[in-house]
């Protein structure tokens, strides 16, 4: 059974930063693709970045130049380096993986809690 586990969210002041590790296990293969999403209650998830191998990352408008996907494939693990943050960064963070590039992914992590403070 494959299981993606975050870790690594907390409560940053803004202009901070935080690292999201993301490990993944029980999967025969390597997951293609990897990734983060983000929800804030009471709107749509967004896609953040996701990292394909063989393949530059992609980012959302919002976070360029400001966070930065990483993978070490024989850990099984993603990382989301994430610097120069806002409030409106503020949000639970999901770890996504699939053996195809989406739009749908098949394998969620349960989340972390990012807070940014004023």
């Amino acid at each position: 059974q494959v299981q993606l586990v975050e870790s690594g969210g907390g409560l940053v002041q803004a202009g901070g930063s935080l690292r999201l590790p993301c490990a993944a296990s029980g999967s025969r293969f390597s997951f293609n693709v990897m990734g983060w999403y983000r929800q804030v209650p009471g709107k749509q998830c967004e896609l953040v970045t996701t990292i394909t191998s063989g393949i530059s990352p992609d980012y959302a408008d919002s976070v360029k130049g400001r966070f930065t996907i990483s993978r070490d494939d024989p850990k099984n693990t993603v990382y989301l380096q994430m610097n120069s943050l806002k409030t409106d960064d503020t949000a639970v963070y999901y770890c996504i993986a699939d053996y195809r590039v989406g739009p749908k992914y098949n394998y969620w992590g349960q989340g972390t809690q990012v807070t940014v403070s004023s």
